[in-house]
């Protein structure tokens, strides 16, 4: 099983538990299985990271820079059936009704600019590739739409997409079978 880590776990990561471990133990445990392949650390994903709260998870996983480590995501091209259903499954239809045409075609071409794209691009290519669920989302995203933004928040597409996703503290006890006390104090 892999699991793609999104920007607000690594961002939760280096806020709650990092500044409290024990030692390295839990970095260096996520580095690890980012190498393995475990965690997919997809190159937007460490852009974006770059851009976050002065910048404290490059500050912290000093890692996530390395280009070896990062899966580029320059070959995940939408396609027709993607757009038809980020118009009409992904869009935020009340943001989406504030936006004349061009302003919703740039925020369009803005959202596939994004990891949240590439990680949908990714998980419904290897859904409908594979036919079963071996990838999950990792993310600290809620279901519950508070940021007027014109496109929904990962869970609830992966919701309604049959996509399998988790938060970081599922996918560190429950999946990699952790117990945090170990890690932090």
């Amino acid at each position: 099983m892999k699991f793609l880590i999104d920007t607000s776990s690594l961002v939760a990561m280096v806020r709650y538990y990092i500044p409290f471990e024990k030692s390295d133990s839990l970095k260096n445990l996520v580095k690890d299985k980012i190498k393995t392949g475990d965690i997919v650390l997809f190159d937007k994903v460490a852009d974006e990271a770059g851009l976050v709260s002065k910048k404290i998870v490059v500050k912290s996983l000093d890692f996530i820079t390395d280009k070896k480590l990062q899966t580029k995501t320059n070959s995940l091209l939408p396609y027709p059936k993607f757009f038809n259903m980020l118009d009409n499954e992904f869009a935020n239809h009340l943001q989406k009704s504030k936006l004349n045409e061009v302003e919703f075609e740039k925020a369009k071409n803005d959202y596939l600019e994004t990891a949240d794209a590439k990680f949908l691009l990714y998980l419904l290519e290897e859904k409908s590739k594979l036919g079963i669920d071996d990838t999950v989302l990792v993310t600290e995203e809620t279901i519950s739409d508070n940021d007027n933004k014109p496109f929904k928040k990962l869970p609830l597409i992966c919701s309604n997409k049959d996509i399998s996703y988790c938060s970081l503290v599922v996918l560190l006890q429950d999946h990699f079978k952790i117990k945090l006390s170990e890690y932090v104090v």
